[in-house]
């Protein structure tokens, strides 16, 4: 009965929440607390039978064991294919640092479990293990939200389109930023009389802006030149938003605004708009199957580090919950 409560409860606070303003990143924790919520009190329902709950409790356990063994390894695999498909960029290494991490969390646990000694190894392993599962719950949270408000967005209307850059291979598009302005293209095409904003800076091994090249990617899919608008300063999603809009602004545009980015970044990106003060909606481009692990584990740091202080209050008391427990026992 009381989990039935709480879980009513979560369940209003997130339809609440997300009716007033989708684009929140605690709309994704209510909804996955609602969820764990939820999945109690179903178990607690068929507290009396026993050979169910056994099922279930079993098919638990080998999920979790499966997730241990199993994770990790297809992380550092990931890694490996990031790296050589993707080149030696840091953002690429995300994959292979989770999955060492996790090596070393279950690492660690196995080796207290076994030897149970020295104590100290047995209370940092415990401060690992929640962190971990904080972490591993937000990062479920944000995966299952992405999902949902991706899918919400799908048929968003508008009057104008900013696509946003993704990088160049020297002066070429490459495949996931074609993925974007083939999604804008398509919207284009139901709404010709859109203004479409291509919007990305010259990075430093870039040979030409990413708004330019991707100028002449919609040029050559059959757009015409007056209704491109190039943006070619902005070099993070923050400036992407702003600079584009302002554009639009300059040519006294007030219609409703459409972003275009890849579906793991379209979350974050309202997020961001909704941060910044813009009324715009955001759709997804697909992305390749590779590339979506990393790519989500790099839309989570960023969102650990926009919510920097929420989060690392939350790691230290967790990770200083063990020790205390230790030095009063």
């Amino acid at each position: 009965m009381v989990f039935g409560v709480l879980a009513l409860v979560a369940v209003l606070i997130f339809v609440t929440r997300f009716l007033r303003e989708p684009r929140r990143f605690g709309n994704a924790v209510w909804l996955a607390l609602a969820l764990v919520l939820t999945g109690l009190w179903l178990l607690s329902l068929i507290e009396g039978v026993t050979w169910l709950q056994t099922v279930v409790l079993v098919l638990l356990a080998v999920l979790a064991l499966l997730s241990a063994l199993v994770l990790p390894w297809a992380l550092v695999a990931n890694g490996v294919v990031m790296l050589r498909r993707e080149g030696h960029r840091p953002a690429n290494l995300l994959s292979l640092l989770a999955g060492l991490a996790l090596l070393a969390v279950f690492g660690l646990t196995g080796s207290t479990v076994v030897f149970a000694q020295p104590r100290w190894l047995v209370v940092l392993a415990f401060s690992a293990l929640l962190v971990a599962a904080y972490l591993a719950f937000v990062f479920a949270a944000l995966l299952l939200y992405s999902v949902l408000y991706s899918r919400m967005k799908r048929r968003a209307r508008a009057e104008a389109v900013i696509v946003l850059g993704a990088g160049l291979r020297g002066d070429r598009v490459p495949p996931l930023l074609a993925g974007r302005l083939d999604r804008a293209v398509a919207f284009w095409r139901r709404c010709p009389q859109a203004l479409v904003v291509v919007s990305g800076g010259r990075g430093p091994d870039e040979l030409r802006s990413e708004g330019a090249a991707m100028a002449d990617y919609l040029v050559a899919a059959g757009l015409p030149v007056s209704q491109i608008v190039v943006e070619d300063q902005a070099s993070t999603t923050d400036e992407n938003l702003r600079f584009s809009v302002d554009l639009l602004r300059e040519r006294g545009f007030a219609g409703r605004v459409l972003a275009v980015t890849n579906n793991y970044h379209v979350f974050r990106t309202a997020v961001l708009a909704r941060r910044l003060g813009l009324r715009l909606d955001v759709i997804g481009a697909r992305t390749a199957s590779y590339f979506v692990p990393s790519a989500f584990l790099r839309e989570f740091v960023a969102l650990l580090v926009q919510y920097r202080k929420t989060n690392a209050a939350a790691c230290a008391v967790l990770a200083a919950g063990p020790v205390a427990v230790a030095l009063i026992g």
